[in-house]
């Protein structure tokens, strides 16, 4: 019935499918902009040009001008895009990995060792997301891959509480009695019943956890916690732009109008998935 309702309105359907594609069309923009930077960036994201420093947007070869460091905005904002789009996506799968396993546990084994994984999941959630992330990095270190690291723990409890919530009501369900009457094994059942029914509306929350990873680790490498000079992100060309605004502003406005929008997308994705 509403098949053919929507069919009836081409307007409202074609309407309907352009809000679902423009996030995607962003997304995979700016992922094909991370993939190719060697190809596409006009310059060498490190490389210094002499007596150039702070120069104007539209200076000859450099589109967006200089930083203070007299290297290419615009590289630099090509090849940022790598390392925050990379980031957030690696930190995020590896959290989702961790946090599904830990979940899957806690609602399968013994009531006592669930018990205790969800109460270091409340643990986990109860302290602000900036603030485990700077107390995390303050003691591995700063760096990329402490930055990952952080956000990897910070996103665990998220998804061990969906993955545990959905196994528990699928644990329940007849199809998994009527297999375990049958014979099945623990393991057949966890993975030829349970997660496959379990999973979908679990990493439903991927697009959400990556916008907001991207975000943490913007806002850690403003802090100069994050990624560390002379790699070129998003958060860290943000923090360095501070004190150039009124010289060079394309300096903060393009590393923050691409991570606006790409967190921006990854939301309208999440929320139509």
């Amino acid at each position: 019935m509403n098949a053919r309702i929507v069919t009836k309105n081409p307007i409202a359907f074609l309407r309907a499918g352009a809000d679902v594609t423009w996030g995607h069309a962003i997304l995979t923009a700016l992922a094909l902009l991370a993939l190719t930077a060697p190809l596409i960036s006009p310059y060498d994201p490190n490389v210094q040009f002499s007596g150039m420093q702070l120069a104007p947007a539209g200076t000859a070869g450099h589109l967006l001008g200089t930083d203070e460091l007299s290297r290419d905005i615009l590289s630099r904002t090509i090849y940022g895009t790598r390392i925050s789009v990379g980031v957030g996506v690696v930190s995020v799968l590896v959290g989702a990995f961790l946090g599904i396993l830990s979940g899957v546990i806690a609602a399968t084994a013994h009531p006592a060792i669930g018990g205790l994984i969800m109460r270091f999941c409340d643990f986990l959630l109860a302290i602000p997301g900036v603030l485990l992330g700077i107390v995390v990095v303050s003691l591995i270190g700063a760096g990329t891959v402490q930055v990952c690291v952080a956000i990897a723990i910070i996103n665990l409890p998220d998804f061990a509480r969906l993955i545990r919530a959905s196994t528990l009501r699928e644990k329940n369900l007849d199809y998994v009695r009527a297999a375990r009457a049958q014979g099945a094994g623990y393991g057949r059942i966890l993975f030829r019943h349970l997660l496959p029914n379990a999973l979908p509306t679990t990493l439903g929350q991927l697009p959400a956890s990556i916008g907001q990873a991207i975000l943490l680790e913007a806002g850690l490498s403003f802090l100069g916690l994050g990624v560390q000079a002379p790699t070129a992100s998003w958060g860290a060309m943000l923090s360095k732009s501070r004190d150039y605004l009124a010289l060079s502003p394309f300096y903060a406005l393009v590393p923050g109008l691409l991570l606006f929008v790409f967190v921006l997308a990854l939301n309208k994705v999440s929320d139509r998935s």
